[in-house]
């Protein structure tokens, strides 16, 4: 009995100086790291899933690149200057005609009734003064012209009038009328400081660079569905004003939709116009498509109905069709279907050769 008492004795003195250099050790090392940490050295290591997560928080978010150089680009004159001028009244009348187009000419204009309820700045935006927004930059300077669509030449009100029986599928105003004095005015303004002739960086709309393919409206149906429908809706009807006024968003098809005659049913219009700012919150220099989305969802939305214009009086000189005019006849060999939806590429080379 005695012999396994001091066996237990001994097994508990063992034990009690193990534990004791166990704590001993746990000290020295919680002193280590005490020390490494105030001298700034790190001694953390990450599980793989966690490095993956530190990777993805340290990485650089991605450059955006702008479609265009920022610098040089064209700019409206400062609103607030618009009272220092003779016509100020018809400068701001213009401006707010080309805003809000459908509340004074639209379906239930308080002025007139003679358009479909789009406004002017749903193709021009921010009452045409956006870069490569559709601006109105360059009429100033650029009117009147010869215009190969109508092998005439063409003033500010004819291209004004032009809109109205086109993207608003109405009737024009009188050149005459308050209206079109008024929105000759504003744009007149808006150019006032560009040199006749010479049309500046950014005006106009965004010139994509063309497809090695055809635009495919399947794949564009695709694109429409996640970027544009919440605004446009699933039908393409847009979303109207509660009180009859117009469009918060304007239909892209359908029967209050712009006609087949207007710029923006040619694909490379709508495609570029798209690119540089839709959806909502995109603009020339942080866009949130690419170019091939923008290709297919124009092909997809020129793909559905809309209304018709008689084209019998357009391009008198078949040669000068653009590459993306939609109806024929043409000079060249190629299809009606490749003229709306490309490749464009060899209709552009065999013009270029003289084919």
């Amino acid at each position: 009995m005695k012999q396994i008492g001091n066996k237990s004795f001994i097994q508990l003195i063992g034990l009690m100086v193990g534990l004791l250099a166990l704590i001993t050790a746990l000290v020295g090392v919680i002193g280590l790291v005490l020390f490494l940490a105030y001298s700034g050295v790190r001694l953390d290591v990450a599980s793989p899933d966690e490095s993956q997560m530190l990777a993805a928080v340290s990485a650089p978010a991605p450059v955006v690149k702008a479609l265009e150089d920022p610098a040089g680009m064209w700019k409206a004159p400062d609103w607030a200057s618009v009272e220092n001028e003779p016509n100020a009244d018809d400068i701001k009348y213009g401006r707010e005609l080309i805003a809000n187009t459908a509340a004074y000419l639209g379906p239930n204009g308080s002025v007139r009734k003679i358009s479909n309820g789009l406004n002017c700045q749903n193709c021009h935006l921010n009452a045409g003064t956006a870069p490569l927004g559709n601006n109105y930059g360059a009429v100033a300077a650029t009117y009147p012209k010869i215009r190969a669509r109508s092998g005439k030449s063409e003033d500010i009100p004819k291209r004004i009038n032009d809109c109205f029986e086109r993207s608003l599928n109405g009737q024009g105003l009188e050149r005459n009328s308050k209206e079109m004095i008024a929105m000759v005015a504003y744009m007149e303004w808006l150019g006032k400081d560009v040199p006749k002739g010479e049309k500046p960086k950014g005006a106009g709309i965004y010139a994509l660079p063309l497809l090695d393919r055809a635009a495919d409206p399947v794949r564009g149906k695709t694109v429409y569905e996640n970027q544009c429908q919440s605004c446009h809706q699933a039908d393409g009807q847009g979303i109207a004003k509660p009180d009859g006024s117009g469009y918060t968003y304007p239909p892209l098809w359908g029967p209050h939709s712009y006609n087949s005659g207007a710029g923006l049913y040619r694909l490379s219009r709508f495609a570029g116009y798209v690119r540089a700012n839709m959806p909502l919150g995109a603009t020339y220099e942080n866009p949130l498509i690419s170019d091939e989305d923008a290709w297919d969802v124009a092909a997809y939305v020129n793909s559905l109905e809309r209304p018709s214009k008689d084209l019998a009086g357009d391009w008198p000189d078949i040669s000068k069709k653009p590459m993306d005019h939609p109806f024929g006849p043409y000079s060249d060999g190629f299809s009606e279907e490749q003229h709306k939806f490309g490749p464009f590429k060899p209709i552009v080379e065999a013009k270029a050769s003289g084919q």
